[in-house]
């Protein structure tokens, strides 16, 4: 449940009336996405409905009975979501686009590529890339809705695009246990073989982005016991 201090002004009028739900800007926007994704009693910093939410001037449970044909704060908050406005403060928008950016630039960093060089972007040469082209980014759209299109935005600043790459491994078999399961984090591993002298090698493949810390993992994990190599 979102704080008081947190929550936005998500607010539906008809017939004459304002209704009014105090909420969790994030959550209500994934809500009007897909509502099954989200419970209704996490997105409302109370279970009230108000007529003025700023004074605290809750709704007539009978105006709500008479046009959504129920007084039931939850089940009209639904309505209010689906069929209203969701109200931002300059700063509450501003905020919420810093971290929605930062996600999207996260992803990218994650699963995206120089195809020129096979390696990863970091981070701050993809948010000037983002700057560079300039980028919008929507608070209320997911991450996956918005990222596609900002890649093919910063394209036009630097070379760069999703692909997952092949990396064989090969490990001490006392470490295998432990490597076994962080690899699950990174990517998938598609074949894998015990070798006659107690070994484990295997050929993972992971968003081409993570390669570097792939890498540091698997040595940290092994002691620098670890011989990768990238296939092509």
């Amino acid at each position: 449940m979102v704080s008081l201090e947190d929550a936005v002004i998500a607010r539906l009028e008809s017939h004459g009336e304002r209704f009014e739900i105090l909420v969790d800007p994030d959550l209500a926007a994934e809500f009007r996405k897909d509502e099954s994704k989200v419970d209704i009693e996490d997105i409302l910093a109370v279970q009230e409905v108000f007529k003025d939410a700023r004074k605290g001037d809750k709704a007539s449970e009978e105006t709500m009975r008479k046009l959504f044909e129920s007084d039931d704060p939850l089940e009209v908050a639904k309505i209010i979501l689906k069929k209203g406005s969701i109200q931002l403060t300059a700063e509450q928008r501003r905020q919420m686009i810093k971290d929605k950016q930062k996600k999207i630039i996260n992803k990218i960093a994650r699963e995206a590529i120089n195809p020129q060089t096979g390696l990863p972007h970091p981070p701050k040469r993809i948010e000037k890339a983002m700057k560079e082209a300039k980028v919008h980014v929507d608070p209320f759209k997911t991450v996956d809705e918005q990222v596609n299109i900002i890649l093919k935005a910063i394209r036009t600043k630097i070379p760069i695009k999703f692909e997952k790459v092949k990396v064989a491994i090969k490990i001490p078999g006392e470490t295998a246990g432990p490597v076994y399961g962080i690899i699950s984090n990174f990517g998938k591993i598609l074949e894998e073989e015990w070798q006659k002298d107690g070994s484990w090698i295997a050929i993972v493949e992971i968003p081409g982005g993570l390669q570097d810390s792939f890498y540091q993992k698997m040595s940290e994990m092994t002691g620098g016991q670890v011989e990768t190599k990238l296939l092509k």
